[in-house]
């Protein structure tokens, strides 16, 4: 059986949208599936819409820790020999839990799959300061649609939850899930979900700075010889030049305010990378 786990907190308009996209009515699959709602929001909001519109969807209350440790809380809560982890902002297709299943059953040697990720709007993601994640060829894990055998995200433990930003978490996994395995993590490309663009500001984007420096400085620490930092000058090569390369990028595209964005990281971030790299190890 296929546990499908929609973490959310305080989007239940979206919430709505996605849950009705895998209702039993809309979803094509044969097999029995169950659908988990675990809610992090402060006043428990989404348990009323399930109660009174969604009689098939389990609702847990979430341990209001951040989203990692939110999916974990489905997880446990959940039945399922896989888990699919779905965002609450997403619109899965109607055949995406047909087509794990066949998935599944195709590629018997992999215990964890990815599916695609789509932008809702391809013109809006080329706009300056456009956010969404897109996921069109794998390699990416990105949590908005992902599948694991359950034996196995309770063999490593679930989503890691000391990274203090929705970022890392995701990243971590898939490493943690191939170091388990010893299996490729297959992408399925017909297993489609949209997720919506949206736009953030210079001053959110330079806020963000400081944790999101401590919390890839965690996840470098942990991960530095998978990743090639084998010393503190290596670290700062590879820091350097993919952030160089990003700013490389957005000037080609013309795109002003990433620009600033990408100057503040060259100056500022990167040091800051250094820094909490130093201080972990």
């Amino acid at each position: 059986m296929i546990s499908v786990i929609v973490p959310t907190c305080n989007r239940n308009d979206l919430l709505t949208k996605c849950l009705d996209l895998l209702s039993p009515s809309k979803q094509t699959i044969n097999e029995v599936f169950e659908v988990i709602v675990t809610d992090d929001s402060k006043d428990n909001n989404a348990m009323e819409l399930i109660v009174e519109n969604c009689s098939w969807v389990k609702w847990v209350e979430g341990p209001k820790r951040g989203p990692a440790a939110n999916r974990n809380n489905g997880a446990r809560n959940a039945e399922g020999e896989w888990l699919v982890f779905i965002d609450d902002d997403c619109l899965p297709n109607s055949n995406i839990l047909e087509e794990y299943i066949l998935g599944i059953k195709q590629n018997s040697n992999s215990l964890a799959f990815e599916g695609a990720i789509l932008p809702d709007n391809w013109e809006l993601l080329k706009k300056d300061l456009s956010e969404c994640p897109v996921n069109t060829s794998g390699n990416c894990f990105w949590s908005a649609n992902v599948c694991v055998n359950s034996k196995v995200f309770k063999g490593i433990g679930g989503f890691d939850e000391s990274y203090l930003l929705a970022a890392q978490e995701d990243q971590q996994i898939k490493l943690d899930i191939e170091n388990f395995t010893k299996k490729p993590i297959t992408f399925l490309k017909d297993c489609i979900v949209v997720h919506p663009v949206r736009f953030s500001t210079i001053w959110k984007q330079l806020q963000k700075i400081p944790n999101a420096s401590k919390n890839y400085s965690a996840y470098a620490v942990k991960n530095k010889e998978k990743l090639g930092f084998t010393s503190n000058v290596s670290f700062c090569f590879i820091e350097y030049k993919f952030h160089l390369k990003n700013m490389i990028r957005l000037i080609k595209g013309g795109k002003a305010k990433s620009i600033i964005v990408s100057f503040a990281w060259l100056c500022y971030g990167i040091p800051l990378n250094l820094f909490y790299f130093i201080k972990n190890k």
